[in-house]
């Protein structure tokens, strides 16, 4: 779907608007006022009551993305790929959700860490937890599903991180990925670059001209892209909870047991949402009978499965290390899925 906010500069062709998540959320409201006007208020409410009560969230995360990028805070991950490699392990997956990457800085920056001889089981570490967690989705979820949820998913990106950079460690150790990498190929991104690995932060930004441009620029491109995205997730929720049955989700993926939470995990993995339109779509869910176990298997598999996040480890790295990228998430979805319905 096209994103008119990622190219400012560029001639917009009527075409292209109609890509947009606003085109999609005027279509939907439209065909609700066409086939049932007598619902058309109830959704608007309900999509315009969810959206206010995020819009705190929405706020403090755009803020705290325009200040990391424009105090050049991440050079300081460059520095968690230092040193021994079971710290490297460790840092990385703490520090993977913390990263204020879009998905296309972080291809080089993690080519430029593997051609520094970052090992690989740090670089899976950090790409297991990277697109799991960010202070934005983190926001988002509290504000959609509550803070234990928030925490939990939180929780769960970093024990993800680390239980795949100490399975990559120990299949190293027995041979396994040797000469991971494919040959460099360049990303095909003319717009960004990735972060340097040396330098570092200038946290009072606004003393430099440059830096304040940056945080500006930053704080409308990230607000139009959260607030966009998150109105049609609204829209959804009204449609979902207005007009799909409860019973047909709960017998899908409610109830106990481990084959909910399974099949949550494999739905989620194709049938991607962006980590800012599933919060509020999971929370119809559960409000249709989804357990919360399944609501986690499936925003982890879903996460995992993002096309900027297998795009990135895809154009780096043999098929073989993308396959282990994609067990490992799936795996570590279903069992973070068990857990958190035992919690």
């Amino acid at each position: 779907m096209a994103d008119l906010t990622q190219n400012p500069g560029r001639n917009w062709k009527p075409a292209d608007v109609l890509k947009t998540p606003w085109a999609v959320i005027v279509a939907l409201i439209a065909a609700v006022a066409i086939l049932d006007p007598g619902n058309l208020t109830t959704v608007i409410v309900f999509a315009a009551r969810a959206l206010a009560h995020t819009g705190q969230y929405i706020l403090f995360a755009v803020l705290l993305l325009a200040y990391l990028k424009a105090t050049g805070a991440e050079v300081m991950v460059a520095r968690v790929f230092e040193g021994r490699e079971v710290r490297m392990i460790l840092l990385a997956a703490l520090f993977g959700g913390l990263a204020p990457f879009c998905s296309c800085e972080v291809i080089p920056f993690i080519a430029g860490l593997l051609a520094l001889g970052a090992p690989l089981s740090a670089v899976m570490a950090f790409w297991l937890s990277s697109p799991l967690i960010d202070p934005p989705t983190l926001l988002i979820t509290a504000g959609a599903l509550g803070w234990d949820f928030a925490i939990g998913k939180a929780v769960f990106a970093v024990v993800l991180g680390l239980f795949g950079g100490f399975v990559v460690k120990g299949l190293i150790g027995q041979g396994a990925f040797a000469d991971p990498l494919k040959p460099r190929k360049s990303s095909g991104c003319c717009s960004c670059s990735g972060p340097k690995l040396d330098g570092k932060p200038h946290w009072r930004f606004w003393q430099e001209s440059e830096r304040r441009v940056r945080f500006r620029e930053e704080f409308i491109s990230n607000g139009l892209f959260l607030l966009k995205w998150l109105a049609l997730a609204y829209v959804l929720e009204a449609l979902l909870v207005n007009y799909v049955p409860a019973d047909l989700i709960a017998r899908a993926v409610g109830g106990e047991g481990v084959l909910p939470i399974v099949i949550a995990a494999l739905v989620g993995m194709p049938a991607y949402l962006n980590s800012y339109v599933a919060p509020p779509l999971l929370a119809g869910l559960m409000d249709q009978g989804m357990t919360a176990g399944a609501a986690m298997a499936f925003m982890i598999a879903g996460a995992v499965s993002s096309i900027p996040a297998m795009a990135a480890v895809w154009s780096l790295v043999k098929p073989r290390v993308f396959a282990a990228y994609l067990g490992l998430g799936i795996g570590g979805a279903i069992i973070a899925g068990v857990l958190f319905q035992l919690v």
